[in-house]
This record gives structure tokens, sequence and C-alpha cells, in this order.
């Protein structure tokens, strides 16, 4: 491996690191950041770089990951007796949640689902339940998108090192 390849090597675990990161903060791309790191490390590398059927692979896993993460947030809180309102309230939650760093991250969908739930004309009690479920929606959303991360950045690694040994 030259060091032109792994500094190249080195800013793409960078990118993905960050996107790792971006997990757990909703504004930052997770696994579209980790996909976009390994890319760009193929189009500058071509050969050394990661193979195409790992290339693939990261697509196919972002894109599940993506689905999985919205999946998750929506059946999390129609679980506990969401409507559509809480599911948009989670939602819009999460979105105003990122302005106020972790703890607007965590509260942000539990309120939000809480607060239209309740505009809907639900008891408190219901709309609580609501607000649990996209909680913990949301959480396991995050932790299906850190496990495909993890995944795709172990597979672009062991495919940049099998390569560039050849």
């Amino acid at each position: 491996m030259t060091v032109e390849q792994m500094i190249g090597l080195f800013f793409a675990l960078l990118v993905m690191a960050i996107g790792l990161v971006g997990t757990a903060i909703p504004a930052v791309p997770s696994t579209p950041l980790v996909l976009l790191a390994a890319t760009l490390h193929r189009l500058y590398f071509g050969e050394a770089g990661v193979s195409n059927v790992v290339l693939i692979l990261l697509t196919l896993l972002a894109l599940a990951s993506l689905g999985l993460d919205y999946l998750a947030s929506v059946l999390g809180a129609r679980k506990l007796g969401a409507t559509w309102r809480g599911v948009l309230g989670a939602v819009l939650g999460v979105m105003m949640g990122v302005f106020f760093a972790l703890p607007g991250v965590i509260l942000g969908p539990f309120l939000g689902a809480i607060a239209l739930e309740m505009l809907g004309g639900r008891e408190w009690k219901e709309a609580t339940r609501a607000g649990i479920g996209a909680l913990v929606g949301v959480f396991i959303g995050a932790v299906g998108k850190a496990v495909c991360c993890v995944v795709m950045i172990g597979l672009f690694v062991m495919s940049v090192m099998a390569r560039s040994g050849e």
C-alpha cells in the first residue's frame, strides 16, 4: 500500500466515522455518508479501492438501513397506539430536537408525538403511550443504522486491504 493509498484510506475512514456518529444525530447522514466515502475512494483509487461487489453490497446496506430506520420509527409509535398524528409529531420532534443537541434528539420525538396526539383529541395517557412508542422506534432505528454502518465500514476496510495487496 502506497503512502497516497494510506492517506486516502485514512480520509475515507474519517468520513465514515462521521457517518457512524451520524447514527445518533439525525441531522448527519449515516449510512449514505459511509457509502459516499467508499464510492469516492473507489473513484479516486480505481482498482486499489473497494471492489465493485462490495460497493454494491454497501449500497444495498445503505438503502436497507434507511428503510429500516423509517419503518422502526413508524412501527414503534404504531405498536403503542399512535395515530398518524403521533407518527408525524415524532418525525417533527426529531427534526426540531436536532437544534437542541442530544437532549432534544431524545425528547423531541417523545414530546412531538404527545403534542400532536393531544391536539388530535386524545387523552394524556394514550398520548404518552404513543410518545413512548415513537421514542422506542427512534432508538431501535438508530441501533439498526449503527449496526449497518459498522458492517459497511468493516466490509470496506477488508475489501481495500485485500485489493491493496494484489
